[in-house]
């Protein structure tokens, strides 16, 4: 059972007094994500070959957030600052996942979770202190705000989690206590930006996410993301997330409630984008009401979820299926928007792979009684396993598209004793056009150090290196190979599976 903190009351009701996060130039337009060199995605692909490597290998090139699940507060303390610490050797800002919230998921697919409060808000203190004076953005506790035990709406409806090991007359406070506490953590941190779940335009209406986010804390957090592990539309997600940030402002600075607030269900109707106009009047006209002017510096942004939006949602066949669970690994999807910092809108901070395309979202059953996912004919592997079949799709159906790789890298390590080997590196170029001019780049896995190379220059920073060509090596040919060497000082680790030759990715052997 949850337990219960005497405080949270409290810190609920001073919520509308309290100041607003002091990380709002943590993500800028132009900002780099950091890509890391050992994310879930690379080690899937060490376990591949042929097709399912090289997407593996091309997924794992872009910035996908890095999620913490589980463990000991030590033990995520050091997880986490060893990928913090990483992006900041790198100069770029990482990507970090919450997802540990007593009875996550209402104990479906993704369940699991601290123990209770207690448990919980450790393991946050020790996130943040992984995270500590460094630059990060917290994605704080997917589905963490949509589904809630035993809660009641802003509307007055008994909400469908209802799980008999928890007290129904605690349980939804205790997780806005949860939140709270962690939005505090983070807030506390100058670098760290810091958002809570906004859901998607296909679920929650606008004034009854904005509650749920006023209740933890959303003020003194920098936002909220929308669409994680989901699949609606770019367009719609970011009309949805204007509309709570309006919510959110008018109802914490005026007497406007949220549940007055416009939203996709109405004045608007939710499958008829024309409509939607009718609910940016409804808040053209709550802010005339109210005196209060929009202002992007002031309101809370928020961030996108484009990992598996780019064909939109699926529809499922008609009276097929009792339970067609359109969330769960989809067939026939699409990549959308590479992850960027560079949006175009005020409010958007960034578009984001908070979901890891590839992996699994859970064994889909769809109201049969399994093994095997009917829509596919496959047993789907468990969720947050990599899934092949999906990783192709993804990347077949991207839209906008992505390039295939056009180089190749065979990394050999010829020999190596206790603090050292001898190391040689072919490229290839895989594409149609001649290379003139370029750099390769990848990063060891221990604590190896380049201390000479041949047909090449480099440089090493921490575990990155990059190396260059010379003169008369500067040409590749489609087709063509060049080679150089190297010794290195240290451990032989792992042999790495991300490397880029001018910044786009190459697969390896």
């Amino acid at each position: 059972m949850l337990s219960v903190i005497a405080t949270g009351a409290l810190a609920i009701a001073t919520l509308a007094a309290a100041s607003p996060a002091a990380a709002d130039d943590v993500l800028d337009p132009g900002d780099r994500l950091f890509v890391n060199p050992t994310s879930t995605t690379l080690q899937a692909a060490a376990t591949l070959t042929g097709q399912a490597r090289a997407d593996a290998q091309l997924l794992g090139s872009y910035a996908s957030a890095n999620w913490f699940t589980s463990g000991t507060p030590a033990e995520v303390r050091a997880a986490v600052n060893a990928v913090v610490t990483a992006a900041a050797a790198d100069g770029s800002v990482p990507v970090l996942v919450a997802y540990n919230l007593p009875f996550r998921d209402c104990a479906q697919y993704s369940a699991g979770g601290a123990a209770d409060t207690a448990a919980y808000t450790a393991w946050i203190d020790a996130f943040a202190a992984g995270v500590g004076n460094r630059d990060a953005v917290v994605i704080l506790e997917p589905d963490g705000l949509g589904i809630i035990p035993w809660y009641t709406t802003v509307n007055g409806a008994q909400e469908w989690c209802q799980p008999a090991e928890l007290d129904a007359a605690t349980a939804a406070s205790n997780r806005f206590v949860q939140l709270n506490h962690a939005v505090d953590a983070f807030a506390a941190l100058a670098k760290t930006a810091v958002y809570l779940d906004g859901t998607h335009s296909g679920w929650l209406g606008v004034g009854d996410i904005s509650d749920r986010l006023i209740k933890a804390g959303v003020q003194r957090a920098d936002g909220f993301f929308l669409n994680a592990s989901n699949y609606v539309a770019t367009e719609r997600l970011t009309r949805y997330g204007s509309w709570v940030s309006d919510c959110v402002y008018l109802s914490t600075n005026s007497w406007y409630q949220p549940q007055w607030c416009g939203s996709q269900y109405y004045p608007a109707s939710p499958g008829d984008l024309s409509t939607w106009g009718l609910t940016d009047a409804a808040y053209d006209q709550a802010f005339a009401d109210t005196g209060l002017v929009r202002d992007a510096a002031v309101q809370k942004h928020f961030v996108i979820d484009t990992s598996r939006n780019g064909q939109g949602p699926w529809t499922p066949p008609t009276g097929v299926y009792s339970d067609a669970e359109d969330w769960c690994n989809p067939p026939n999807r699409g990549l959308g928007l590479a992850p960027t910092t560079t949006t175009g809108n005020a409010l958007v901070d960034a578009f984001l792979w908070i979901k890891v395309p590839g992996e699994s979202d859970g064994q889909c059953y769809r109201g049969t009684g399994g093994p095997l996912d009917p829509e596919r004919g496959i047993a789907d592997p468990a969720a947050g396993q990599w899934f092949p079949q999906q990783a192709r799709e993804l990347i077949a159906l991207a839209n906008p598209p992505i390039a295939a790789q056009a180089c190749h890298v065979s990394y050999t390590v010829h020999g190596s004793w206790p603090n050292g080997s001898t190391n040689q590196v072919w490229i290839t170029n895989t594409g149609a056009t001649a290379v003139n001019g370029w750099t390769l780049r990848w990063s060891f896995g221990k604590t190896e150090k380049v201390t000479n190379l041949w047909s090449g220059s480099y440089t090493q920073s921490g575990a990155a290196v990059a190396v260059s060509n010379l003169s008369w090596n500067a040409t590749v040919k489609p087709g063509k190979s060049i080679t150089f060497g190297f010794n290195a000082s240290g451990s032989v680790g792992p042999e790495p599976l991300l490397f880029t030759l001018n910044g786009k990715p190459c697969t390896s052997d």
